[in-house]
């Protein structure tokens, strides 16, 4: 089964009679992803829909090099332990937003290998909106999408967000 059917399966929402509304939102450990995790909870909370998190990560087979003879950590391990802390950082935010009156959507967190714009990009797939981070890297740059943002605003299948981390910009995320 090749990366991509994996994916698909991994991340695609349930198909039903009825369209589940669904947003996608991809994160990592930057601020700049808790800032898209923030504005992805609002907009599934307005939508009524269902969130989809998703982490992607490097497989450790692609780490071989000079240091092959450490002991690599297994999919499974990378997975379970990349969940664990998504979902933590989901209930840290959710909490903090709770004070906004919303109601909490259902959540969905997934671990996903491979290639981040195309992971998210095929997590789009049926989903109503993509949204992922902003990364900034100073005046000049901050005007500049990422690779991972501009891979997903290139290919993606739905509308994508590209929220800007709020701690930088000093603004609030546009919701």
């Amino acid at each position: 089964m090749s990366t991509t059917e994996t994916t698909t399966q991994a991340v695609t929402a349930t198909t039903g009679e009825r369209h589940r509304p669904t947003v996608v939102v991809g994160v990592d450990d930057s601020a700049g992803a808790r800032a898209a995790l923030a504005d992805a909870m609002r907009s599934a909370a307005r939508r009524d829909a269902l969130l989809r998190v998703v982490a992607v990560y490097e497989p450790p087979e692609w780490r071989l090099g000079p240091a092959f003879m450490v002991p690599l950590p297994s999919r499974r391990e990378i997975e379970e332990s990349l969940v664990d802390r998504t979902r933590a950082m989901v209930t840290d935010l959710a909490y903090e937003l709770g004070g906004e009156g919303l109601r909490r959507p259902e959540i969905d967190v997934v671990a996903v290998p491979g290639h981040a714009p195309e992971v998210l990009v095929e997590a789009a797939r049926g989903a109503d909106e993509l949204v992922v981070g902003h990364r900034g890297r100073g005046a000049v740059a901050s005007t500049l999408i990422g690779s991972v943002g501009w891979g997903c605003v290139l290919h993606a299948p739905c509308p994508v967000r590209v929220v800007p981390d709020t701690a930088r910009t000093g603004s609030p995320s546009v919701p």
